[in-house]
C-alpha cells in the first residue's frame, strides 16, 4: 500500500505530540479522570444517560485544558481539594455550616463568594496601582489575587453545588440556574480569560481595565445579595429541569465574558488613543498598554465569545425544541441573541474581509457589551416571553 508524504508526515507529528508528554501532563490526566470519577459516585444516583456524556465531554474538556495552559491545573487542583474539603466538613448535615468554623469564615458557598468579591476589587485596585506606579511587586500581588478570587468563585460554585443535594435530591441542580449563580460563572470566566491572555502575551498592562468589569458584576452581586436576598439556594422551576441547562449556560457565559473583556480592552484602546492624541509623551500614553497588542486581544476575545455563543445558540435551540416543540419561536431572548449573534459576526467580518482595525472596531466593542447586556438583563426586566423565569 503507498504512502503518501502528507500521511507520513502528520503521523510524525503526532508522533512527536505524544513524545512531548511528561510524566506530569499523564499525571494531571490521570487526576482530572480520578476527580470525574469522584464526582460520579456522589452524583451517579441522580444523573441520567445524556448527563453521564456531558461528564464524559467536560473530563476529556478539562483534561485537554490543562495540556493546552498549565497554569490551569494548579487553578483546578487547589479548587477541587478546597471544594472536597467543604464536602467532608458538610459530611450531610447541611445545618453544620453555622457551627463548623471552616465552612462558616471560608468554605460554605457564600463565604467562598464573599472572599472571591473582596479578592476580585483588591486584584482590580492593584492592578492599577501596579500600572500607575510601575511596580513589577504589586503587580504580581495583583495577579496572584486574580489567580485566588477564581480559586474561591470555582470553590464555591462546587460547594453550592453539593449544597443544593444536601437540602434535598428534588432540589440539587448545577448552580448556574438563576442570576445570582451565573454572575457568579461571569466574575470566575471573565477572570480566567483575562489570565490566560496575561499569561500568553507576559503582561499585566491590562489588569485593571479586565477586572473593572469583574468588580461591576460583583458591585451587583452584592446588591443582589444584601437586598434581595438572592444567594438562598431554590428548587428548579420546571422549564430548567433539564440537562441542556448544563452545557448551553456555561457556553453562554463564555461568550458573555469574551465580549466583556473585549470591551474593556476597546475603552482601553480608546483611552489610549485620546491620551496619545493630547500628549504623546504623557503619563497615560506611557503606562497604558500599546495600542497594537489591545487591538489584538480585542479580536481575539471576540473571536472566541462568538464561536462560544453560536454553540450556545444552537444548545438554545435543541433545548427549545425539546421543551416547548419548536427551534426557534422568536421568543424578545431568542430575537435579541440573535441580535448579539449578527452584531459580532458583522465585527468579525468586517475585521477580516476589510481590515477594520482601531479606534471603529474599539468604539464598536464597547457598545456591543451594552446590546449583549441588554440582551442577557434588559429582556428579564423588561421585556417578557418564555424565558420570562430570569427576572429580577
Amino acid at each position: 500500500m503507498a504512502v503518501t508524504r502528507e500521511l507520513m508526515l502528520e503521523q510524525l507529528e503526532q508522533a512527536t505530540t505524544w513524545k512531548k508528554l511528561t510524566a506530569w501532563d499523564v499525571l494531571w490526566a490521570l487526576l482530572a479522570v480520578a476527580g470525574s470519577g469522584y464526582a460520579y459516585t456522589l452524583y451517579q444516583p441522580f444523573m441520567d444517560g445524556y448527563e453521564v456524556a456531558i461528564q464524559i465531554a467536560a473530563t476529556l474538556g478539562l483534561v485537554a485544558w490543562g495540556l493546552y495552559w498549565k497554569p490551569a491545573r494548579w487553578f483546578v487542583l487547589v479548587a477541587t481539594v478546597l471544594a472536597v474539603t467543604g464536602f467532608w466538613r458538610y459530611g450531610t448535615d447541611f445545618g453544620v455550616r453555622k457551627s463548623d468554623f471552616l465552612l462558616k469564615y471560608f468554605l460554605e458557598s457564600q463565604a467562598a463568594f464573599m472572599w472571591m468579591s473582596s479578592l476580585f476589587v483588591l486584584a482590580t485596585l492593584a492592578y492599577f496601582v501596579a500600572l500607575f506606579g510601575r511596580s513589577g511587586f504589586v503587580g504580581r500581588t495583583a495577579t496572584a489575587l486574580t489567580w485566588s478570587a477564581a480559586v474561591m468563585g470555582l470553590t464555591g460554585l462546587l460547594v453550592r453545588w453539593r449544597e443544593s443535594y444536601l437540602l434535598g435530591a428534588d432540589i440539587g441542580h448545577i448552580p448556574v440556574s438563576n442570576l445570582y449563580e451565573v454572575f457568579i460563572l461571569f466574575a470566575l470566566v471573565t477572570a480566567l480569560l483575562y489570565l490566560f491572555y496575561e499569561d500568553r502575551y507576559r503582561t499585566r498592562s491590562m489588569g485593571g481595565f479586565a477586572l473593572l468589569v469583574i468588580s461591576g458584576a460583583v458591585a451587583f452581586l452584592l446588591w443582589y445579595t444584601f437586598d434581595r436576598q438572592a444567594h438562598h439556594i431554590q428548587p428548579l422551576i420546571p422549564a430548567l429541569q433539564s440537562y441542556w441547562m448544563k452545557i448551553h449556560v456555561p457556553a453562554n457565559f463564555i461568550g458573555y465574558g469574551a465580549f466583556a473583556l473585549a470591551a474593556m480592552l476597546g475603552t482601553a484602546y480608546l483611552v489610549r488613543s485620546g491620551a496619545e492624541a493630547r500628549s504623546p509623551d504623557g503619563l497615560l500614553a506611557r503606562v497604558l498598554p500599546p495600542s497594537a497588542l489591545l487591538d489584538e486581544v480585542m479580536y481575539k476575545a471576540i473571536a472566541l465569545g462568538f464561536a462560544a455563543f453560536t454553540i450556545a445558540t444552537i444548545l438554545g435551540a435543541l433545548w427549545a425544541a425539546e421543551a416547548w416543540g419548536g427551534y426557534w419561536s422568536w421568543d424578545p431572548k431568542e430575537t435579541w441573541a440573535l441580535i448579539v449573534w449578527l452584531n459580532y459576526a458583522a465585527w468579525l467580518h468586517l475585521r477580516l474581509t476589510k481590515g477594520w482595525r482601531g479606534a471603529p472596531m474599539a468604539w464598536w466593542a464597547v457598545i456591543g457589551l451594552f446590546v449583549t447586556l441588554f440582551a442577557f438583563l434588559g429582556v428579564n426586566m423588561f421585556l417578557s416571553g418564555l424565558h420570562s423565569y430570569g427576572s429580577l
